[in-house]
């Protein structure tokens, strides 16, 4: 009845449900037919359906360039002290050190998992791009990761994540030969996750010791002998950087990145790609900090129904609060001002921007709002920019954060001194906040201010327009 067309995976006790609440009138048979409609009109439109004349001969290498491009446009940088990157070329000796970077991760778990005909790890790509990494600490880590692979035991189903490698213990002897071996460390950590393998806190939020004992080792021999050390997270989602990035003089974000995740990495590190990716989360200084930590994931109901699923996993019914109401993600820390390690929308360059010339379409609000900035490229390298676009309402008649995203924009490659004006256009439904009791979309009457910003915490021009009445677009 609330319009839920299909759920997946489906099982033999929904399909018994539907019927039973056919057959006593509980649902209307035309509520049912209007679902089935809407999927059938999906099937109809489907190029199989169509039949499709399929090659079976896809471009792979093309398409291994779109995905090296796409995964280079999203690497973030988090640290970058004294220009620690982008790396120098072909004169740089690189000691890589942890499991990831020898064996990346392409993708999640079951849904969250890519079909990939190989991974190009970071080492990969370092090497195919003529850098010279320590050959000695390769093989060293590849015979312990072959080995350690080989205790793993036989994966159940096939979404199963097996348990990570730990880390090589890594003596004070050996650090020392190869930080003077070596004018620079990368230290990888991995995470994954995704479909029926969910997250917990310690040992993957939180780090492992023998990951914290490895940044801490590896930085203060590689320092103390005045080398850099750079820290990748090769991670789908967010971890602890607080209690560690100390130890880091650049910290650089590439996610997941598909089968050409080394080669696209190597792009960023040294610099044929300036780093242009924004944080579309917020890295918290602990889990606590999340809102709904303390009400997740619940509490499990005594007695309640058990659901084996496909042997796959087993479901549990639970209680659970929900208390996030309108502050889900940047808006909780924004509007009431909690400290983060990094916030939504964050991302460094090699370069740097200037934003001005902030201009409104109009000073009130008449259907729509054109939007115009000018960005500039100030630094000395040709790089792109993420200029976020976030609206303060009123917040006199309804609860509204301090501000919300409500677009951005990335410009194309700037070259040093080059500018270019980017444009938004706001409706009103952009404006506008859902009225449960109302059953309808409103829009305030008052002052907004447009705020143009690199991260939602680092806002650089603000202006203000009004809306002279109350819009009210009720739902059917």
């Amino acid at each position: 009845r609330a319009g839920n067309d299909l759920i997946m995976p489906g099982e033999p006790r929904h399909r018994a449900t539907i019927l039973e609440a056919i057959k006593s009138g509980a649902l209307k048979i035309e509520d049912l037919d209007r679902n089935v409609e809407r999927i059938l009109k999906t099937v109809l439109k489907s190029l199989s359906y169509q039949r499709y004349q399929y090659s079976d001969k896809p471009d792979l290498k093309g398409h291994a360039q779109i995905a090296r491009k796409a995964a280079a446009e999203g690497v973030i940088l988090l640290k970058n002290e004294n220009n620690t990157l982008p790396l120098a070329g072909g004169s740089v000796n690189i000691a890589a050190f942890g499991v990831g970077s020898y064996d990346f991760i392409a993708g999640g778990t079951g849904s969250g998992d890519v079909n990939n005909d190989y991974t190009v790890s970071l080492v990969e790509g370092l090497e195919e791009a003529d850098l010279r990494i320590d050959a000695g600490l390769k093989k060293r880590y590849d015979t312990y990761i072959k080995t350690e692979k080989a205790k793993l035991p036989e994966k159940k189903f096939i979404f199963e994540l097996l348990p990570p490698i730990p880390e090589m213990p890594l003596e004070e002897d050996l650090l020392v030969a190869k930080a003077s071996d070596n004018d620079i460390a990368l230290i990888t950590i991995g995470r994954n996750s995704g479909e029926f393998q969910d997250r917990q806190t310690g040992g993957d939020f939180y780090l492992t010791f023998s990951e914290v004992k490895m940044i801490r080792s590896v930085s203060q021999v590689f320092r103390a002998a005045h080398k850099k050390v750079v820290v990748v997270l090769n991670i789908g989602n967010v971890i602890e950087t607080v209690s560690w990035r100390d130890a880091a003089d650049a910290i650089v974000l590439p996610w997941q990145g598909g089968q050409e995740a080394g080669h696209a990495l190597t792009d960023v590190l040294t610099d044929h790609v300036n780093p242009s990716g924004k944080l579309p989360t917020t890295f918290t200084r602990t889990y606590e900090d999340v809102l709904n930590a303390k009400d997740f994931p619940g509490i499990e109901i005594p007695d309640g129904e058990t659901h084996e699923l496909g042997g796959v996993m087993t479901s549990y019914e639970m209680e659970i609060t929900y208390h996030d109401d309108i502050w889900v993600g940047y808006r909780h820390y924004v509007s009431r001002q909690v400290p983060v390690a990094y916030p939504f929308g964050f991302g460094l360059s090699y370069t740097t921007f200037q934003y001005r010339d902030l201009q409104l379409s109009a000073e009130q609000f008449n259907g729509e709002l054109m939007v115009e900035t000018t960005i500039k490229n100030t630094g000395d390298t040709a790089g792109k920019e993420v200029v976020q676009l976030y609206l303060a309402a009123p917040g006199k008649s309804m609860e509204k954060p301090l501000r919300e995203l409500k677009g951005f924009v990335k410009t194309r490659l700037l070259q040093p001194n080059e500018s270019q004006v980017v444009t938004f256009r706001l409706t009103a439904s952009e404006l506008a906040s859902f009225d449960p009791e109302e059953r309808a979309w409103i829009t305030e009457a008052g002052m907004y201010r447009v705020q143009i910003g690199a991260s939602s915490t680092d806002i650089r021009l603000e202006e203000q327009f009004s809306v002279a009445e109350v819009i009210v677009k009720r739902v059917n």
